[in-house]
Formats: C-alpha cells, sequence, structure tokens
C-alpha cells in the first residue's frame, strides 16, 4: 500500500486551493501541507489497524496484520486455520469433554464444519481456538463511520 502517493495527493489538493487565493496564502497552504504530512501519515496507519481489527474479528479463521515495509504498511492475511487448539503448545488432543447442544446449533455447527471440509470435532476445537486466543485489541475512543470517494 502506497500512502506516499495518497499524502502526495491531499498535499497537491491543498496547494491547488490555496492558489486561489494570494502569493501568502498559497505559501501558508505549502506550509501546513508539509507539517500535516507524518500526521496524517500516522493517522491512515493507525485507521489501517483499526480496520485490520474489525475485519479480523469477522473472519472464520487467521487474522489480519498491518506491517511496516520502509514507511509503507502492508495488510497481510495470517492463516491460523491449520492451528489446532494444542498446536501452539505441542499438546494432543487427548482432553475429553461432554457438550449437549440444542438441535438448531448442533445443525449449524455441522453445516459450518462441511462447508469447510473438516470434521465437526475439528471445526468445534478451531472455533473455541480462536475465541479463547488473546489478540491485542487497539481501542482509541474515536470512530470513524461515513462514505468515502476518491
Amino acid at each position: 500500500m502506497n500512502l506516499t502517493i495518497v499524502l502526495e495527493g491531499i498535499q497537491e489538493d491543498l496547494q491547488g486551493l490555496a492558489e486561489l487565493g494570494d502569493e501568502r496564502s498559497a505559501q501558508i497552504a505549502r506550509r501546513l501541507s508539509e507539517a500535516l504530512t507524518s500526521n496524517l501519515r500516522l493517522k491512515l496507519f493507525d485507521l489501517l489497524s483499526q480496520a485490520a481489527v474489525e475485519l479480523s474479528s469477522k473472519l472464520p479463521s487467521g487474522h489480519i496484520e498491518v506491517r511496516l515495509a520502509g514507511q509503507e504498511p502492508e495488510l497481510v492475511f495470517v492463516d491460523t486455520s491449520g492451528d489446532a487448539a494444542g498446536a501452539a503448545t505441542g499438546e494432543e488432543l487427548s482432553a475429553r469433554i461432554s457438550l449437549r447442544l440444542p438441535e438448531s446449533l448442533k445443525t449449524a455447527v455441522e453445516k459450518a464444519s462441511a462447508r469447510e471440509g473438516i470434521s465437526t470435532n475439528a471445526w468445534l476445537v478451531r472455533a473455541i481456538a480462536r475465541a479463547t486466543e488473546s489478540r491485542p485489541v487497539h481501542v482509541s475512543g474515536k470512530r470513524l463511520s461515513g462514505y468515502a470517494q476518491s
């Protein structure tokens, strides 16, 4: 993802608006856009991080990470579907539990496991592992919603 192109576009837009005024306005706009560039880069990275957390919570397995490659962020999908509950610790799958489910939930679990092409037991192990894994969640108290167009 190339944020530099986006930031340069914002600078050009500000410069174009400033040219509607006098030379002093153009200089102020140029200085302002240069000063805002690093702050905007940080805010855009924060927005990508929030989007990754939100999208990860909607995925049936795996998660999305935001990584820096130089100064540019990359969205990376990390697949954890091959991980069983004990795979990370090297535990064998030997513990047993008796689970009573409503018939409608049992049917939904069987359909979900069939869609993924795995056994019901493997599906339940993965679902429980995902639900109990600790993920760092970035909460910022600020929320952005609406419509964007480029």
